[in-house]
């Protein structure tokens, strides 16, 4: 059996990230770098995309190179209403200039609606193009409540994202 030193091997690391937000009224509701009609939106300082959130936090975590609210703080005016996408890619290129790159990415949205299945292909193709990834590298699923607590009142939704990324 031949050695090969630690240092051959890709270095391999998994970040979990979380997000949640309440119902606001009006929409579109923005999740996952899309507009979905609708009565109700995300409320947040940002555009309030829960799942754009969870995504950035689940890779800067795996690379230890901090959370969303540091690179983009809820007490910063700049951030007010700022696109969700945008932060991510910022995210990836923090990442990118760490030396890591992301592989793939999975995401589970828990909310009685909207509905995810419809607007999964272009959640994918868009979080894809934002992670640098193709868009089999990332998923996105829907889950409901089964009508308990917050979320199942229909107050708002939750977000849960693994992200594996790979580095030198």
């Amino acid at each position: 059996m031949t050695y090969v030193p630690p240092s051959a091997f890709v270095h391999t690391r998994v970040g979990i990230g979380y997000d949640s937000h309440r119902f606001g009224e009006g929409g579109p509701m923005r999740l996952g770098g899309i507009d979905i009609p609708g009565e109700v939106h995300c409320a947040g300082h940002s555009d309030g995309d829960a799942i754009c959130h969870a995504v950035t936090d689940a890779i800067l975590g795996a690379a230890a190179l901090g959370d969303i609210g540091q690179m983009f703080p809820d007490t910063d005016p700049a951030n007010k209403g700022r696109d969700s996408i945008a932060m991510l890619k910022a995210a990836v290129e923090r990442l990118w200039a760490a030396g890591y790159r992301v592989h793939n990415v999975d995401v589970t949205v828990i909310a009685q609606r909207p509905k995810i299945g419809p607007h999964r292909d272009a959640m994918r193709s868009v979080l894809g193009e934002a992670l640098r990834v193709p868009h089999d590298q990332v998923f996105v699923k829907g889950k409901t409540n089964e009508g308990m607590g917050w979320i199942g009142r229909e107050e708002g939704l939750a977000v849960m994202c693994t992200a594996t990324i790979h580095g030198a």
